[in-house]
């Protein structure tokens, strides 16, 4: 294998990437060959129809109807099958699919072998149902998978997109988010706990030092410091952490800055969970971390009590799942929520806009089997607008995919650390599921096909004292190696 210019790194915070695992995907579409075929192929199939060619537009617009999806899926399914990849500055290897996963399934050995590489969607299914393993662990063998997966749209992706994804985006209800929720979060707490580790934290951790490899731990720790100095945390501050998950940064706050702390979960484990938390870190040796001081609401979004104001709020990936359709809802209760001097730290994951086919065949496998309903995993520049929409002013933007990738890392390490406890419990198929969501997901936010952006934000309000923000606006103070020298 060999490369003009590509390099690799060595740094000890991450899992580096193999030259193999740096190489560019497919990313080929055209919005305006889109658009035009979208026109063109119901007016010429119009054109030629007998009885139809005689319509109006009526009669057009009916064909745009009947036609319009099967034209559209055929686009995606050839752009994604034959379209280029980014560039070509990674030579894969041009193995035989052999060396990398092992097929045990009749149908699909007989299609695929040798050098015909199998569909990422197809792989991955099989590979939850046991009819194909890894040869070798399944993050190595994933840097690989250019060389032996294709990351094309396949019959079930697109089935999946129009029959479940679709009609979730359109629909999003109040019922819809506690049913995902809840089968997801309350399937149990050791589940989570054997990758997620002590901290139960299910959010990306922050790298400090990318010369060592710093414990799970203390990325978390990193994080929730971070989040608590960019929020300028006093003891007076009424703080609402939405979606706080295991109540981890509620007793945190409170326990370090002495503030009064309200986290919102809808799952009942979570918090349960948190509750019993924030009453076993008791009395602190700076504060009292009492029922009366911080307390998680089990509640949707929705039901946030409105009588309240808040002058710091929080909310750590947890929009995702609000959904595109309600998004400018919720930020415009969070507005309501919020105290006009007051300070938003807003974390969202989403996804970069220069796409290729890999990273939306990723984000329909995430959607369909570890995040259902977290359809508002968009580009920055999408939640940026959102925000300032809804009244906000951005301070301050920090991007964590990197960050993101060093935490599933670790979360990788200790979910395959406990094989033998998930087997026992859960079984073979939830231990194959989140070993290549990990898996893949280090490889995901590393190359940036997902990333973190850690948002920090206020009021839009003339009255908001922005110059009171400078001390913990800390992308803006550098420290210099050397003494610059000075321009006269």
């Amino acid at each position: 294998m060999s490369s003009s210019s590509v390099r690799t790194t060595n740094y000890p915070a991450i899992k580096n990437a193999p030259l193999v695992g740096l190489a560019e995907g497919n990313g080929s579409f055209n919005n305006y060959h889109f658009v035009a075929l979208i026109v063109a192929v119901p007016y010429i199939v119009k054109t030629f129809l007998p009885i139809v060619k005689y319509g109006g537009f009526k009669t057009y617009l009916f064909m745009v109807v009947l036609v319009g999806p099967p034209t559209a899926v055929a686009y995606w399914a050839l752009n994604s099958i034959y379209g280029p990849r980014k560039n070509e500055k990674v030579t894969l290897p041009g193995k035989n699919i052999e060396e990398y996963i092992t097929i045990h399934d009749p149908e699909l050995k007989q299609l695929y072998k040798g050098r015909e590489k199998i569909p990422m969607q197809v792989f991955h299914d099989a590979y939850f149902d046991g009819k194909i393993d890894f040869k070798g662990d399944v993050l190595d063998i994933l840097e690989q998978r250019h060389d032996w997966a294709k990351m094309n749209f396949t019959f079930e992706l697109f089935k999946y997109v129009f029959c479940t994804f679709i009609p979730e985006v359109i629909v999003h209800s109040q019922k819809q988010d506690e049913d995902q929720v809840r089968d997801n979060y309350d399937r149990g707490n050791d589940f989570y706990e054997w990758f997620l580790g002590p901290r139960m934290i299910y959010t990306s951790g922050i790298v400090l030092d990318n010369t060592i490899e710093e414990s799970l731990e203390q990325l978390q720790d990193n994080k929730l410091s971070v989040v608590c100095n960019k929020l300028n945390l006093q003891p007076t501050d009424k703080v609402l952490d939405i979606g706080c998950g295991w109540g981890t940064l509620v007793t945190y706050a409170a326990k370090n800055f002495g503030c009064d702390v309200t986290g919102v979960t809808l799952a009942k484990e979570q918090a349960k969970f948190g509750t019993e938390r924030i009453a076993k870190n008791g009395a602190s040796i700076r504060f009292n971390v009492s029922a009366d001081k911080a307390r998680i609401l089990c509640c949707d979004y929705r039901e946030i009590p409105t009588g309240t104001k808040y002058n710091k709020i929080v909310t750590l990936e947890m929009a995702e799942h609000v959904g595109v359709r309600r998004y400018s809802q919720f930020l415009s209760e969070v507005y309501d929520l919020l105290e006009d001097d007051g300070i938003l730290v807003y974390q969202v994951a989403g996804f970069r806009p220069s796409w290729q086919y890999e990273d939306l065949i990723w984000g329909l496998f995430m959607n369909k089997y570890v995040f259902p309903g977290a359809d508002a995993s968009c580009s920055l520049g999408w939640v940026i607008n959102k925000l300032e929409n809804a009244g906000f002013e951005v301070k301050n933007v920090d991007v964590l995919g990197v960050h993101y990738s060093a935490t599933l890392f670790r979360w990788y390490k200790n979910w395959l650390s406990n094989k033998e406890k998930i087997l026992e419990k859960y079984g073979d198929r939830w231990f194959r599921v989140w070993a290549f969501f990990l898996a893949y997901s280090t490889i995901t936010s590393r190359q940036g096909s997902a990333s973190v952006f850690q948002i920090t934000l206020h009021k839009n309000l003339n009255a908001f004292h922005r110059i009171e923000g400078v001390p913990n606006h800390y992308s803006i103070h550098v420290k210099n190696e050397k003494e610059p020298i000075l321009v006269e």
